[in-house]
């Protein structure tokens, strides 16, 4: 018989230690996108040293799509035959066996991306088509480690309008009549978001939480996250927020297209029509009855127990317009 019996096993508080140095969960914070990641993400970078030394490590978008999962979603193989999907798979166990070797016992990573993204959503006219297949792959990648998904979602009229803007301003086309129909006719909801999710991380509590929750007040959002005490944000933000229609005029101009494909006007562009907004907003009422009504007990919302403001409010002092309006406050107009 080959190998050796350790001389003596580690008891008492040792123990404890040792095993707590072998256990780690694994938390997802994957948005959803236009409901308030990126001011989430600067407050997880503002106190990630704080975090840290209560044994939580952060993963931001930028390490998550340049050095951890680039290649997890693709099925090609590099020119010498390598599978990208299986390096990846590696390069991920390997980063989260060193996490768990230091000592860290709660890993957040957070990056929308991992869903999918805007453009694809618009494409397919539908909210998040692949996010099963997209996060099976990352459940598996970390061993079936991830204790917790946390999800933010918003009434699909103003989320698909925000989508459409980002999308716009980033030089894509401006969405057509018909994609802007097909888009509010779809019959995908986040209830199918959600379900999809917990089929592909069957092991994960689904914590949700609406935009008008978490909009200003990322450590509610963290709060939910790690389910402890967050760090107070002491400074108010409300960061890359939806391009105005002036804005989008101005940036479809550079970019040699028609501006008048968008009306003239000042706020929020609104691409669909009070018919297709009113279906849309009766869609996210249903979405949230379902979840009120326990979501089949697959997801929990976090509701709202100590309201400072009427729901359909954002945070005093973020009425304002447009991104440039991203750091300091601005008197007068209401987005």
């Amino acid at each position: 018989m080959t190998g050796a019996i350790p001389a003596a096993l580690p008891n008492g508080a040792a123990f404890w230690q040792s095993l707590g140095r072998s256990i780690m969960d694994v938390i997802l914070h994957l948005g959803a996108h236009r409901t308030a990641t990126t001011t989430f993400q600067h407050y997880m970078r503002d106190h990630a040293e704080a975090l840290a030394a209560q044994q939580t490590a952060y993963w931001s978008p930028e390490r998550a799509r340049t050095s951890v999962f680039p290649g997890l979603f693709r099925n090609s193989t590099a020119p010498k035959g390598r599978n990208l999907a299986r390096r990846a798979e590696g390069r991920i166990r390997l980063f989260a066996a060193q996490a768990r070797a230091s000592g860290i016992a709660q890993l957040l990573v957070s990056d929308e991306n991992l869903l999918g993204n805007c453009k694809q959503n618009i494409r397919a006219e539908q909210l998040y088509p692949a996010a099963g297949e997209r996060i099976a792959r990352v459940s598996a990648a970390f061993g079936g480690r991830v204790r917790r998904i946390v999800l933010s979602i918003r009434s699909q009229d103003l989320w698909w309008a925000s989508a459409c803007a980002l999308t716009v301003s980033r030089g894509h086309p401006v969405p057509t009549d018909q994609r802007l129909e097909n888009i509010a006719q779809s019959r995908r909801r986040w209830r199918d978001v959600i379900t999809d999710l917990a089929c592909a991380a069957p092991g994960a509590q689904i914590d949700v939480l609406t935009f008008e929750a978490v909009n200003g007040r990322p450590e509610r959002l963290l709060r939910s996250a790690l389910g402890k005490t967050p760090p107070t944000d002491t400074r108010r933000r409300w960061l890359n927020r939806s391009p105005d229609v002036q804005t989008l005029r101005a940036a479809l101009a550079d970019q040699g297209s028609d501006p008048d494909l968008l009306p003239d006007g000042l706020g929020r562009w609104h691409p669909f029509t009070p018919e297709q907004s009113e279906m849309m907003r009766e869609n996210y009422a249903d979405d949230l009855h379902w979840l009120l009504a326990g979501a089949d007990g697959l997801a929990t919302l976090t509701e709202d127990t100590c309201p400072n403001r009427a729901e359909t409010y954002l945070p005093s002092g973020a009425f304002t317009k447009g991104q440039r309006y991203d750091q300091g406050p601005i008197k007068g107009n209401v987005a």
